[in-house]
């Protein structure tokens, strides 16, 4: 094994015989001669050493010369997505898809949606050529998602705030019936918030509700919605949002999440508790809700989690109030105090006959949605007795993790359907109301099975 000195004399040698002694002792000798000795030793053997080397203002030149070219690269990447999502079929192009999706819909004997009931042929030959005047938005982009899913309970969406109005012959008769006569010559009401003091808790000994939730959407004056939105104007939407966010009651303040930004950790994590919005919804994104995803998307939630809002999902605003159990008095003013607080430095689309506006014609109005998780299984074991009574008192029935869901247990979601043609107060008070009477019939079903005799021949049940 070689010693230490002669691990140094082949060093040594190996400098040598590379040159570097030569050129170190020659870059030594220079500083020597120099009359006034540079500051910077170092720097001044590296430019001896390297003399076509570029200088330390070069290299930090070169080093912004680097950056700019970056950020020119993300600005072509984005207008290249743009120039992609913006590509404009023509006339003749978007007639075609129009025909074939409506010969879709007529052949498709199990298609209920309202879009094929009410787009007749009349109303497509009236509608197929028109345009909103802002954003050229076409009768296509309202109802594409409905002409791909032929599942669809309704299948229309609105490209922007004025498609309410052009394709009216469509609108309105699908609004009227989905929100239970809401008619043409029907103007929505004020909004009203009420008393939330004056809701009555349906359950206070909290056998039956598992948590209560309300929801308002929002859009933002001056915005298109998804089919014809920007990069840029997710992004300003989110912007506008945050500042407003910044302005909210100390019990409300928390923390805004740009999806953009959130790592995968805490993306499940948020998906878990059920916070983060999913994009896996084929009829959103058939209307295409997911332009420029994750672009200006974002979550924001208090400290409590018990007010949320999301950016640029469906909606360009969602703002929630929720919390575990039945007090729906809290749930409400909570949702009050947070949209008012936006509400101050945000203007929301809002039409004089139609109310809030926003991307789906179901949503419109007060865009308020009351929901409460409720046990009840006699119920849910007997669902045409559950889905007349929801009929009956307004009601719409959807599994425990939202819309196109099935239930799994005995837990139900259950909320108000009519969002226009009534006051903010109203609409809640309609689920609230909805939500008692279905107890009561759960309570009845399991006082009548509790006093059916057992069966000839039975055995008891065994003691636990």
């Amino acid at each position: 094994m070689a010693s230490l000195e002669q691990k140094r004399e082949a060093f040594r040698k190996y400098l040598e015989s590379a040159g570097a002694i030569d050129c170190l002792s020659k870059a030594l000798i220079r500083l020597y001669q120099e009359e006034q000795k540079p500051e910077d030793a170092c720097k001044f053997i590296r430019q001896v050493l390297c003399e076509s080397c570029p200088t330390d203002e070069q290299v930090a030149e070169s080093m912004s010369e680097l950056d700019e070219a970056r950020k020119r690269i993300l600005e072509l990447e984005r207008e290249i997505r743009g120039l992609r999502l913006n590509v404009r079929r023509t006339a003749s192009e978007e007639n075609l898809l129009l025909e074939d999706g409506f010969e879709k819909l007529a052949r498709d004997e199990s298609c209920t949606a309202l879009l094929k009931k009410y787009l007749t042929r009349e109303v497509l030959d009236e509608l197929k050529s028109l345009k909103t005047q802002s954003y050229k938005s076409t009768l296509l982009d309202c109802i594409q998602s409905g002409l791909q899913n032929c599942d669809s309970n309704v299948g229309v969406y609105a490209a922007d705030p004025e498609a309410y109005l052009v394709f009216a012959a469509l609108m309105d008769p699908l609004i009227e019936e989905y929100h239970g006569g809401f008619g043409k010559e029907a103007k929505q009401p004020e909004l009203s918030w009420g008393e939330p003091e004056e809701l009555e808790n349906p359950d206070p000994e909290g056998l039956y509700v598992v948590s209560t939730r309300v929801r308002c959407a929002r859009s933002l004056e001056n915005f298109p919605f998804h089919p014809r939105m920007q990069e840029q104007q997710y992004e300003d939407i989110c912007a506008r949002v945050k500042a407003a966010l910044e302005d909210l009651p100390e019990d409300l303040t928390g923390e805004l999440h740009l999806l953009e930004a959130l790592d995968e950790s805490r993306k499940c994590e948020l998906e878990a508790d059920h916070f983060l919005f999913q994009q896996d919804d084929r009829f959103a994104k058939a209307a295409q809700a997911d332009r420029f995803y994750p672009a200006g998307r974002a979550v924001f939630l208090n400290g409590a989690k018990s007010f949320i809002v999301w950016v640029n999902e469906e909606d360009h605003l969602r703002i929630i109030s929720m919390q575990k159990g039945s007090d729906i008095a809290q749930v409400y003013k909570r949702l009050i105090a947070g949209a008012e607080s936006i509400g101050k430095h945000i203007t929301f689309q809002r039409d004089e006959r139609l109310g809030f506006l926003n991307f789906c014609p179901t949503n419109i109005g007060t865009g308020m949605r009351a929901s409460m998780h409720v046990r009840l299984p006699k119920l849910q074991a007997d669902r045409p007795r559950l889905e007349s009574a929801a009929a009956e008192y307004r009601l719409q029935i959807r599994g425990e993790n939202g819309e196109n869901s099935d239930s799994c247990s005995d837990v139900v979601n259950v909320s108000n359907k009519r969002r226009i043609g009534l006051t903010e107060f109203e609409a809640v008070k309609e689920m609230v109301d909805g939500v008692k009477a279905l107890i009561e019939l759960e309570k009845q079903l399991s006082e009548v099975v509790e006093s059916e005799p057992a069966a000839e021949g039975a055995e008891p049940p065994a003691e636990e």
